[in-house]
């Protein structure tokens, strides 16, 4: 890999996270409406995106039938991520969401062993564990907290969307391209929205369409731009860089919501951040060494 294809990885995967941002900050102002009715949303603006690009490379909608149980488990798990996350943004301060749905890093280390058979060190492990400690500090459990099921549901965001990028791995290691696959999550997660929309549809105003519109933009942007960042560089090598998204939610909140994060929250985030970085130093050396 040479340096360049990394400063690109690098500028690509800092760009999905700003983008990343800016859909959970539309998503929590477009108001009361039902987590799934803004994931549909969210989806449709980048499955037209994906379109777009599919049509416009001539390559066609081809994929190879070996990897289709890859493909819809990575749209499963994405999808319950979407859900899951845009729960925990709509009950929990901008930040501490953001943050918790970061958890995701780790559990592609996780899912990786399980999917990709990589093997996961002692050190790994203990990488792993510090940063749970750190999403428990922003969790805070009591049985007499109101934000505890929107913290574990957030938790969970960040597991099923580590389970889903280690399936975008395993697809990018047999052959398949960005823009398909990118498409076939989101038809299938807009497609898993309509029957929960047709029991429990709430109707949406002008200005919430805007908002929902645009938190689809921003997603298309954020997907595209980490689809590329992996292309150009290994996660190992750039994903350290994905956890710029909890300094733009935490600005974000504060100036669109005036949210100030607690003490305990900012202990949780540094402690996160601290472990991914020791992590990414520790398989820059790993590598040299091998």
């Amino acid at each position: 890999m040479s340096k360049n294809q990394k400063i690109r990885g690098i500028i690509c995967i800092i760009l999905s996270a700003f983008c990343f941002a800016w859909m959970n900050a539309f998503v929590k102002l477009s108001g009361d409406l039902p987590s799934i009715e803004k994931s549909f949303f969210r989806n449709l603006v980048a499955l037209i995106f994906a379109f777009v690009m599919i049509k416009k490379s001539g390559a066609g909608f081809r994929f190879q039938m070996k990897n289709l149980h890859w493909f819809i488990l990575r749209s499963l798990a994405g999808t319950l991520g979407i859900f899951c996350n845009f729960y925990a943004v709509d009950h929990l301060v901008l930040s501490d969401a953001s943050t918790l749905n970061k958890l995701s890093p780790f559990f592609v280390i996780v899912f990786s062993y399980l999917i990709l058979r990589e093997k996961i060190t002692i050190f790994q492990l203990t990488c792993i564990t510090s940063a749970f400690i750190g999403s428990m500090f922003i969790v805070k459990p009591s049985f007499a907290s109101v934000s505890v099921l929107p913290a574990f549901i957030g938790f969970m965001g960040g597991l099923f969307a580590g389970c889903a990028y280690a399936c975008v791995r395993k697809l990018g290691t047999r052959g398949e391209r960005g823009p398909f696959i990118v498409f076939f999550f989101s038809t299938f997660s807009c497609i898993s929205c309509i029957p929960f929309m047709i029991g429990n549809f709430h109707p949406i105003s002008g200005i919430q369409l805007v908002y929902l519109l645009l938190a689809g933009l921003a997603a298309a942007g954020g997907q595209f731009s980490i689809t590329a960042a992996y292309t150009y560089a290994p996660g190992k090598e750039i994903s350290i860089y994905d956890y710029t998204q909890i300094i733009f939610s935490t600005l974000l909140g504060f100036f669109l919501f005036g949210q100030v994060p607690d003490g305990f929250s900012i202990l949780g985030y540094l402690i996160i951040i601290a472990a991914a970085v020791v992590m990414f130093f520790y398989n820059n050396r790993r590598d040299k060494k091998e």
